[in-house]
């Protein structure tokens, strides 16, 4: 029987948060919702709230969730019985204003992580930054849960962080546990298909559409803190030396992830695994079957395991990032 798979391009879905902008038009097809500020648009989303659905070709409209019942071998290979629905959830944050200072449990943790979902590691890769950025990630040395509740009841949670000035291309690894927020950044972000958080503090503001403080969960955000995670900076990427300039930035249980820029010809895909690949710079198109599928900024590609590899061909100088899920049985 013929699949009737192919390149997976999906429509984003847009998230208004407080602290967003707009700066995602610049980076996104779908045009932004009037007037309000979008904090994230969901590029790959296997959740019921909020499933991607495939945005071109036979499949439009078709969900990930409906593609990962109806084709599971096909999208996943090797990985079809490791996962009941996909794994990973990527988005782009724009962070205009700062998030609220929170956590994640880990997964382990069950009693705080409801019935069918994860803990949440995630990892991000700066885009862009603007003249007030800052990331706060890990805490700093010293802190514990006493002077961490005594910094929230007065309004100084900032001083028990460790915080740096990001610059793009820098990327940092939030395992679960770890303590963090970011301000007036745009990012690409990769996670564990995973929706819990626990807010810490939220800089004592107001929602402009209730009126009121956002909710905390001060006592779960502390029970699931990894008081070890400190002065947590970017990672050095690994490079690897081949001419598409690849370099291996992430290598977590839960996710690997590499990033390619080249205006030359090259490899994407894995034989037998899923690969998802991001545009952040450029364009070009994915060679299968004699078929080019288009690739451009601010794209997401799910290549099903059944692709295998493919050339990548840049219409000019393109910054791809590629994203590996490993095996649970490794």
């Amino acid at each position: 029987m013929k699949s009737l798979l192919y390149p997976l391009k999906f429509d984003p879905i847009y998230q208004y948060r407080l602290w967003g902008g707009r700066k995602l038009e610049n980076l996104l097809f779908k045009p932004l919702p009037d007037d309000e500020p979008i904090g994230e648009a969901w590029i790959l989303s296997d959740r019921k709230d909020h499933a991607s659905k495939v945005s071109e070709g036979p499949l439009q409209g078709y969900t990930i969730t409906r593609l990962m019942k109806e084709y599971p071998g096909e999208i996943m290979g090797k990985l079809k019985d490791q996962f009941d629905q996909f794994p990973l959830l990527l988005k782009f944050l724009d962070c205009k204003e700062v998030l609220s200072v929170q956590v994640h449990p880990s997964d382990d943790q069950k009693k705080y992580i409801p019935a069918g979902d994860t803990g949440k590691t995630e990892a991000w890769v700066v885009l862009e930054t603007s003249w007030d950025s800052l990331i706060y990630a890990g805490l700093k040395p010293g802190t514990n849960e006493r002077n961490l509740r005594d910094a929230v009841k007065d309004n100084s949670v900032d001083g028990r962080l460790h915080s740096f000035i990001p610059k793009p291309g820098d990327s940092i690894l939030i395992h679960s546990g770890t303590v963090h927020t970011l301000r007036g950044v745009v990012v690409f972000e990769v996670q564990e298909n995973s929706d819990v958080t626990f807010r810490l503090y939220d800089w004592d503001r107001i929602d402009a559409k209730t009126g009121k403080h956002r909710d905390l969960q001060v006592n779960e955000a502390m029970a699931c803190i990894d008081f070890n995670q400190v002065n947590i900076g970017p990672i050095v990427p690994v490079e690897i030396d081949n001419n598409d300039k690849t370099e291996k930035i992430f290598d977590d249980e839960h996710f690997i992830l590499w990033r390619k820029k080249s205006d030359l010809s090259f490899t994407v895909g894995c034989e037998n695994e899923p690969r998802i690949l991001v545009c952040t710079e450029g364009s070009g198109r994915l060679s299968y079957k004699e078929n080019n599928f288009s690739i451009n900024k601010g794209d997401v590609m799910l290549l099903p395991a059944l692709l295998g590899q493919c050339n990548l061909l840049p219409d000019n100088d393109i910054t791809l990032l590629e994203i590996g899920i490993p095996s649970k049985n490794n």
